[in-house]
């Protein structure tokens, strides 16, 4: 439970723009799809794919770090590691279980004979998006586990796209169809206190001293 005499006495600290600002980005943000990168080598590449999901309000990102150990590039990332929420992960099969037991069906975004053209994807399930390498794509284990296959229609010579730039794209559109949508895509009244406490924290300088002394002043 949100302890919310805590969250009001954070708040009061901000400013109302802040505030203001926080709430409208909440309104537009969703779990309803969640994006998952796999092992991949780039460090800028994954932290880019971060970026464009607080751009476009994914609110969770899982990386598999099975092969490559791997620290956010905060310099690509532009503070959007402090909006989305990372969950870390060091096994494909982790992370799909994970996925799985939340409800999620796994789509791995790569061409396959059984792909769905970007346009025609059904919006309406929770779906988790999978991607890789622009080299070597996405491991088998995931191919072998996918419920379905999504891939970004072209029409040049070039077959592929670098992942930061197809995240982009399939996010972008994904996103701005499920909020034309009447899917209940939003987070929940909980899910929003937990992220402005989060947000809030996140936005105080010194947290650790205020946050001791509001203790010290309030004992549980």
């Amino acid at each position: 439970m949100i302890d919310l005499d805590y969250l009001a006495f954070l708040e009061n600290i901000l400013t109302d723009n802040r505030k203001a600002n926080f709430l409208k980005v909440l309104e537009n943000r969703t779990k309803h799809f969640t994006v998952a990168v796999e092992d991949v080598y780039q460090m800028h590449n994954t932290s880019a794919v971060m970026r464009s999901c607080e751009v476009f309000g994914i609110q969770e990102l899982n990386v598999i770090e099975q092969r490559f150990g791997k620290r956010i590039d905060k310099e690509i990332a532009l503070g959007a590691q402090k909006w989305v929420d990372i969950n870390r992960f060091d096994s494909v099969s982790g992370c799909l279980s994970d996925l799985k037991s939340k409800g999620y069906q796994i789509i791995a975004t790569t061409p396959h004979e059984k792909d769905c053209m970007l346009e025609d994807f059904d919006i309406t399930k929770p779906s988790a998006l999978f991607f890789g390498t622009e080299k070597e794509g996405l491991s088998k284990e995931i191919m072998d586990n996918a419920d379905g296959f999504l891939k970004i229609p072209m029409v040049g010579f070039t077959e592929s796209l670098n992942i930061s730039v197809s995240a982009a794209i399939i996010i972008q559109s994904l996103t701005n169809r499920l909020r034309r949508s009447d899917i209940d895509w939003k987070l929940s009244e909980e899910e929003i206190l937990v992220k402005r406490l989060l947000w809030a924290k996140n936005s105080i300088k010194d947290i650790k001293r205020i946050e001791e002394r509001y203790y010290q002043d309030n004992p549980r």
